[in-house]
């Protein structure tokens, strides 16, 4: 079985679900409320990727692969390493304080 969540994860998994939709966005859609559930199908991997120690290179190459190859979109690695190593700082910054 199992086990439950703690806070932390719990908060960074709610961390990575805003960043993915706010921060990441490829397609443009942030602004618009009624789909504020657009990315979250991405949201496990990347919470896993970085719950298992993931770097920022693997996690901004899942990103662009995403974008890429799932949306048909031009890639940008740029923007896919800012996003990971924006999530790494989250990462940090939620278990640095608890």
């Amino acid at each position: 079985m199992g086990q439950k969540p703690g806070d932390t994860e719990l908060e960074l998994y709610q961390r990575v679900d805003e960043v993915l939709y706010y921060v990441w966005d490829p397609i443009g859609v942030a602004p618009n409320p009624a789909t504020r559930d657009e990315y979250q199908r991405y949201l496990p991997k990347v919470f896993s990727m970085l719950q298992e120690g993931a770097g920022a290179s693997p996690i901004a190459a899942y990103l662009d692969n995403v974008a890429t190859e799932r949306m048909g979109l031009n890639g940008n690695p740029e923007h896919s390493k800012r996003v990971a190593e924006f999530l790494l700082d989250w990462k940090t910054e939620l278990y640095r304080i608890r």
